[in-house]
């Protein structure tokens, strides 16, 4: 097959255009050392994992772990709000090198992203105050629990509680959490983003969380292909594991300990 100089030039061109590209898709971490910035898509809507104080200042699970993560890489962090519909878009088109927004692993989304291994834990479990004696599902037998109607707590309690168990159900979490707030209930199965941030707003309560019901953790969204990347994430993930790290943030904001998580 013959081609014109003209052609070959462009057949040239393209092929530098792809390994440019090629080169680019495995060497984000090489460009955040260089930058010493790294973009990390955070939510800002979504607490306790990630909403802003009363300054406007992000705070949150999820925004100190991109923090943990930057300090391990030795660089600034550029954190870049994200909500569940744009955060694994902004992966691919790399306006994030990573996403750290509460995010699930399934294997739809393993078809376009690569994950970390897992961070944190997002649950739904039983809440109730500190000085209410609850170690099973037995326990609740007799007790008055506050559930939103439908949801997927509801769903999952009904399965293993007592039939003694009074169940209130409300038509939304606001009126739920309302009912557990007001002692209209001895306790509350909510997630653990919604009981994170009651237990934030109503300290005076003395919840704390009591039995879990069903666990779904939350991993870091890598692009795809970048290995290096993800390696380095797994290795500062595991060492806060092994230090107690992941423990501390997620007593804080979620009311337990990170527990065991997969890898």
């Amino acid at each position: 097959m013959k081609f014109s100089k003209r052609q070959f030039a462009a057949i040239l061109a393209g092929c530098a255009l792809f390994a440019t590209g090629a080169a680019q898709a495995q060497n984000a971490l090489d460009h955040i050392l260089k930058a010493k910035v790294i973009k990390i898509a955070v939510p800002t809507d979504y607490p306790p994992y990630g909403s802003v104080d009363k300054n406007m200042t992000p705070q949150g699970l999820d925004i100190e772990m991109a923090q943990l993560i930057a300090s391990k890489l030795g660089t600034k962090v550029e954190l870049v709000p994200v909500t569940s519909a744009n955060r694994i878009p902004y992966l691919q088109t790399r306006k994030a090198d990573l996403v750290i927004s509460t995010l699930g692993k399934n294997a739809e989304r393993e078809k376009v992203i690569d994950f970390s291994a897992a961070y944190a834990p997002f649950f739904q479990a039983v809440y109730a105050s500190k000085n209410l004696n609850i170690k099973s599902f037995a326990d609740m037998g007799g007790k008055s629990v506050a559930v939103t109607r439908g949801a997927m707590e509801d769903q999952e309690l009904a399965k293993v509680a007592p039939p003694n168990v009074d169940f209130k159900r409300f038509e939304d979490n606001n009126a739920t959490i309302a009912a557990f707030v007001a002692g209209q209930t001895q306790t509350i199965a909510t997630s653990a983003a919604v009981a994170g941030d009651m237990m934030q707003k109503n300290p005076q309560l003395g919840a704390e969380y009591k039995l879990l019901l069903k666990d779904s953790p939350c991993f870091i969204g890598v692009a795809k292909g970048e290995d290096a990347l993800k390696t380095k994430v797994n290795e500062i993930i595991a060492s806060a594991k092994k230090d107690g790290t992941l423990d501390t943030m997620a007593k804080k904001w979620l009311g337990r300990p990170a527990g065991d998580l997969p890898v």
